[in-house]
């Protein structure tokens, strides 16, 4: 064994560095090649420019993309649907939201929420909040591309279900634990996208109907953070008054200063829509609006399953300390409700449970859940003539930004399927929308801690699966009719069906008059 460690230090090796070894080898080769004669005719030419040279992140611009129709327009701009026809990911379509420079920069808070609405976008990948796919400008304009949505709003799928509509048809009794079963689904999903938002210190401030969308799958995707907050963390509060009255916090109402917690009094507000037909508290105007939201003991239908209102309960809390959701746990303590155990949370985010709803689509292109006054339009991107000063256009620096999806084809399959429409609208309701950079036909613009389930879910799939204020008049107020498809509806396990068939109890049109939609 000795011999394997003897080491032979009277011959040194010859110390030859790399520089010598390289130029031998250059010199081997040139020796080589000396006697060819090289003929410049037999090579190809190749002209030298930007286009061959350095490629790296994908050059977008207007010109890249083929405008299909109008979604929605306002006074910043418009929406459209677009096809990408050149570079990566040519074919697909696309929602693209352009916003005029000269517009937003008339007011500081304006060009911030819109910055802001860009680099959460940028920052924000989650399953069940919209994709940025592309951010770039022109010297006039800012272009948005995001995943194009055609799945209708998801509350207008669930308020074609409501109670207050199937009533007249079927028996009331018989049919609410299946509904709730399939609001639980939704608030589910919603509730993780708040709970990655909140982890990066983010609060969204603007969750109402108008603002969830479904994908041609189904499944639930948040859009338009253009009202969001960066940077809340634990023991951080915002005084900024936005939102829209009907799913505000009373903390925002009051400007005593808020954080996360106000989500969960939108999630809670939205819940109550959703199994109702109408906010919690509405008024005849905005000022009565307000005062029931601080004032008004909340009532809660008889109908409702107890789970359902002791969540109700819990989430519309005034006192925003104790209210669920507030502590240390977040969306944790939400989802650890009852209200929401047959959910598995794991099959949930990796979306393997079947949505109840699948949309109708003829096509990728399909407009069909848009309102065909802007739909009908000719789409045309007005010319780019405006001209912003030099320090003007320092605001929008770094607004460029390719989906690294895009630039390395990663595997995530994130789907660039239908998104947008405009919202649920209803003639004459008082709803007031309160976000400074809105398109009022149409507004386009991380993952929660999982929790166990407590048992089987009932929805899994056989698989195992603003208010910087915009006044009512510059707002467009549209009304939308949808055709529902077929909604499956699966028997929750240890309900007595035929028992619960023969309770009887008065039911009451609860939503408001000048809220109602004609069903």
């Amino acid at each position: 064994m000795a011999g394997v460690f003897d080491i032979d230090l009277d011959q040194p090796e010859e110390n030859v560095s790399d520089d010598e070894n390289e130029e031998a080898q250059i010199n081997d080769i040139m020796d080589q090649c000396s006697g060819f004669e090289f003929n410049m005719d037999d090579c190809e030419k190749i002209e030298i420019s930007e286009d061959n040279v350095n490629q790296g992140t994908e050059n977008i611009r207007p010109e890249c993309f083929e405008l299909l129709r109008v979604l929605g327009k306002g006074g910043y701009g418009k929406v459209f649907q677009v096809r990408k026809v050149a570079g990566a990911a040519s074919g697909k379509i696309f929602a693209m939201k352009v916003l005029k420079k000269a517009m937003i920069v008339r007011n500081a808070k304006d060009t911030a929420h819109t910055k802001a609405e860009r680099n959460i976008l940028e920052e924000v990948k989650h399953p069940f909040i919209v994709d940025l796919i592309y951010a770039f400008q022109t010297g006039g304009k800012l272009y948005l591309i995001l995943e194009y949505l055609s799945g209708q709003y998801m509350i207008e799928k669930c308020f074609c279900l409501t109670p207050l509509s199937v009533c007249v048809c079927v028996d009331f009794f018989f049919f609410f634990p299946f509904f709730s079963l399939l609001c639980s689904f939704y608030l589910a999903e919603i509730s993780m996208a708040l709970g990655h938002l909140h982890q990066k210190g983010i609060i969204y401030r603007d969750l109402k109907p108008e603002n969830i969308m479904l994908n041609s799958q189904g499944h639930v995707k948040l859009t338009d953070f253009g009202l969001c907050k960066e940077s809340i963390h634990d023991g951080t509060v915002t005084h900024t008054f936005c939102g829209t009255i009907e799913y505000m916090a009373p903390e925002i109402l009051m400007r005593s200063g808020h954080n996360r917690a106000v989500d969960w009094w939108s999630l809670g507000a939205l819940m109550y829509d959703m199994l109702t037909g109408a906010p919690p508290f509405t008024g005849e105007n905005r000022k009565k609006t307000i005062d029931k939201i601080l004032k008004c003991k909340l009532s809660l239908p008889p109908y409702l399953t107890q789970e359902a209102r002791d969540l109700l309960k819990r989430l519309l809390k005034r006192n925003a300390s104790s209210r669920l959701g507030a502590g240390a746990g977040d969306a944790t303590e939400v989802q650890a409700h009852p209200f929401f155990r047959h959910i598995n949370w794991e099959d949930l985010l990796a979306r393997k449970v079947e949505p109840p709803f699948k949309p109708f689509l003829q096509s990728a292109e399909d407009v069909s859940q848009f309102d065909s006054k802007f739909t009908s339009q000719t789409p045309v991107d007005s010319p780019d003539d405006s001209t912003l000063s030099e320090s003007a256009n320092q605001a929008f620096l770094g607004f460029t930004y390719v989906a690294p999806s895009v630039l390395e084809n990663i595997k995530e399959k994130f789907s660039f399927e239908p998104k947008i429409r405009s919202p649920r609208r209803i003639m004459g309701s008082p709803r007031t929308p309160l976000s400074p950079v809105k398109f009022s036909g149409g507004d386009c613009w991380p993952r929660s801690p999982l929790l166990t389930g407590g048992g089987p879910s009932v929805l899994q799939s056989p698989q195992d699966q603003a208010m910087e204020v915009s006044t009512p008049e510059q707002m467009d107020v549209t009304t939308s009719s949808e055709a529902s498809a077929p909604l499956p509806i699966r028997q929750p396990a240890g309900i007595n069906l035929a028992q619960m068939k023969q309770q009887a109890y008065p039911v009451v049109a609860k939503r408001p008059e000048h809220l109602r939609m004609n069903l």
